[in-house]
């Protein structure tokens, strides 16, 4: 201990300490391994300026990013069990879902949302990877039915961004039966003749990608995404053959067939506002309002 902290009175020697930085002042690129400051990377929508890396965007940016003038409805989810089975591993998993809740200030791993993207109503669904790895438990399930079953009620488009490492594991069946539930209020939505659009984030595996994540009518990716039911090691250990470059990654699965497109980050609002106008037979609509009125047929002087 020296001088200061043994002399010197509390309040000075707490003005005299050194002042930490905040954690997250610069961040390193994980592709190209540069230090970038974090507030230019967050101004450009979370993609690394230089090597155009698409960082994890959290739930709450994601819809800023998305809705018109960065506001939106919040949409209700029903409640459930929080801790259905009492699981526990080496922690209790109701402390790991407070932990997760205070970090990312969520309910759960999906957030609801009912705006405008450029004039059309549309519903959006947001999957936080930061929320325990963006799992499907009961709740998110719930989220997604919500979601899907509030798009098919207002008759407006249904926008997912799915982002998931799977089931979660802390609630056993109950997890996986999300997988059937969720498909179901896929089919309701399909039913109900409203469009269903999946935006596929890094990464987006397991459970999640063998229900509502591959069901929309539409899959987008975004660039270098990692989308598949088992990861690469998983699958290389299991088959014993190396797999292709790229494998899984969203740009092979568009070369495959898997994925319809891949969007850059900066061009999904336009690309998503153009595909709802489409899907909702509006485009003509808005074309005919721009159009001058057609001149009376009758007025037109007969050309000799």
């Amino acid at each position: 201990m020296n001088w200061i902290s043994n002399v010197v009175r509390p309040k000075i020697r707490n003005f005299l300490s050194r002042r930490e930085s905040p954690e997250n002042l610069w961040i390193k690129c994980p592709e190209s391994g540069q230090l970038v400051f974090f507030k230019d990377v967050e101004t450009n929508s979370f993609v690394i300026p230089g090597s155009n890396y698409h960082m994890r965007m959290g739930a709450v940016a994601r819809l800023k990013s998305i809705l018109d003038d960065q506001t939106w409805e919040d949409i209700a989810v029903p409640e459930v069990a929080t801790d259905p089975l009492k699981f526990r591993d080496e922690r209790r998993y109701a402390d790991r879902l407070r932990d997760a809740r205070t970090k990312t200030d969520l309910a759960d791993a999906i957030k609801l949302g009912f705006g405008k993207l450029e004039g059309q109503p549309v519903v959006v669904g947001v999957q936080d990877f930061d929320f325990m790895g963006g799992s499907l438990g009961m709740a998110a399930g719930e989220a997604v039915i919500a979601g899907l079953e509030a798009a098919a009620d207002r008759g407006t488009p249904f926008i997912m961004f799915a982002a998931s490492g799977g089931a979660r594991m802390q609630e056993g069946i109950l997890a996986l039966m999300q997988l059937p539930r969720t498909t179901v209020a896929v089919q309701k939505l399909r039913e109900a003749k409203r469009p269903y659009i999946v935006v596929l984030t890094n990464p987006t595996t397991g459970g999640v990608t063998a229900s509502y994540a591959m069901l929309g009518d539409v899959h987008i990716a975004e660039p270098a995404a990692l989308i598949g039911f088992a990861g690469p090691r998983v699958i290389e250990q299991t088959i014993r053959e190396k797999l292709p470059e790229g494998f899984q990654k969203s740009e092979y699965l568009r070369d495959h067939g898997m994925v319809d497109m891949v969007v850059h980050r900066h061009e999904l609002r336009p690309t998503l506002a153009n595909l709802c106008r489409l899907l909702t037979k509006s485009p003509a609509a808005a074309v005919r309002e721009s159009l001058p009125a057609p001149p009376d047929v009758a007025a037109v002087p007969a050309q000799a």
